[in-house]
């Protein structure tokens, strides 16, 4: 739009004309937004709100009278608040180029002023605190003018042709040196360890490795072996199996045979000992019978004989009684009775004999005859009186 300015992201806008800035500044501050400007009336310049640079170069005198090149470098900038912007477009706005210049200058004057109290061996290990110190005693003045300084860098420290800085610097360099050699040679004898490691490693594998190629070569050889051993074995284990087999076949065989014998030969000698002894058990039994036998028939015989005799025994009893001294109490009856009791007494022997021969036999007849005819005195003639009441 016609009369409208807008600044860029890195400038300020200065409006004079018109009413009074900020603190009764010629002109009004506008950043970051654009501002409607009556053509004619006002006027529009705009001020570099960049970072910019300055180099210095500077010879300084140290507090040893030793004197230094000093090579720094000031990275700077217009500050952003409106006092700032104020300060340096009053005095730069017309020339910018001078802001690189006039900060140089202050910077040389105030690393002058700084080194000056101090020693090379501070300024050369604390080039930090140098650029400290020269920042800090420079803010103020930079200030003042609107700048706004971001970093200060040291870059060189000569003494030109003295060798001070040289000289200071062999010790440490020596001792740079023995650092250097120490390491150096702790690194090569570090290399040396690491390769007898690597050496005994080695060894050790190839140790290992022979090792397990005997144990290889062995348990090939223990094949080769086994399998030429296989047949043989085979061989002699199939023969001891056949062994095993006859031995066991003969047992059997044997035991048969054994068994065959027993049928053949054992069993038909038991069975003609046990005829044997069943034959002269049975003859003996035969032997013992015909013995009772004959035992029984002289029995039988002799108990016949008596039997057949018993008649002439009662006939001769009657006839010793006719001699005998009786004495008949009861006369006639008692003589009756007697002949009697002989008769019953014959008869009653006659019929005991007969029960003996269906019996035993175990019963001497002789005896029961000689008990019923009262033994010896049945026919002696010197029997005493019978007393038959």
């Amino acid at each position: 739009m016609f009369g409208y300015r807008v600044p860029a992201p890195d400038e300020a806008m200065l409006i004079s004309g018109g009413r009074r800035g900020l603190g009764g500044a010629p002109f009004r501050v506008v950043t970051g937004h654009g501002k409607f400007v009556l053509p004619v009336f006002r006027k529009t310049r705009f001020l570099s709100l960049a970072m910019s640079e300055a180099e210095v170069v500077e010879k300084c005198v140290t507090r040893q009278g030793i004197a230094l090149t000093v090579r720094a470098v000031i990275a700077f900038k217009v500050g952003n608040d409106p006092e700032s912007i104020i300060n340096a477009g009053q005095r730069f706005l017309s020339d910018q180029d001078q802001m690189s210049v006039l900060t140089g200058r202050i910077f040389a004057g105030h690393l002058r002023s700084i080194i000056g109290s101090m020693t090379v061996e501070e300024i050369v290990t604390e080039r930090q605190k140098l650029a400290t110190e020269v920042l800090d005693t420079s803010k103020a003045e930079m200030a003042k003018i609107g700048l706004h300084v971001d970093s200060l860098q040291i870059q060189s420290i000569d003494d030109g042709n003295t060798g001070y800085i040289e000289a200071m610097s062999r010790p440490h360099k020596a001792a740079i040196q023995r650092q250097a050699q120490i390491a150096q040679a702790q690194a090569t004898q570090a290399s040396a360890e690491a390769e007898q490691a690597a050496a005994r490693k080695q060894a050790e594998y190839a140790r290992q490795t022979a090792i397990v190629q005997a144990e290889y070569s062995a348990e090939v050889d223990r094949a080769k072996a086994q399998a030429e051993q296989a047949g043989p074995l085979a061989l002699a284990n199939a023969q001891q199996e056949v062994l095993a087999a006859q031995t066991e076949l003969a047992m059997k065989q044997a035991e048969l045979r054994e068994k065959q014998l027993i049928a053949e030969i054992v069993k038909p000698a038991q069975a003609d000992a046990e005829r044997i002894r069943v034959l002269a058990l049975a003859e003996a039994e035969r032997m013992k019978i015909q013995a009772e036998a004959a035992a029984s028939f002289d029995r039988v015989a002799l108990d016949r004989m008596l039997i057949d005799q018993l008649p002439q025994i009662v006939k001769e009893a009657s006839a010793g009684l006719a001699g005998a001294n009786v004495n008949v109490l009861n006369g006639a009856d008692g003589l009756g009775e007697i002949a009697a009791g002989l008769v019953g007494q014959g008869l009653t022997i006659l019929d005991s004999v007969r029960k003996n021969l269906g019996g035993d036999g175990s019963a001497a007849p002789g005896g029961e005859v000689q008990r019923y005819l009262g033994g010896p005195r049945a026919g002696g003639a010197d029997d005493g009186p019978v007393d038959i009441r």
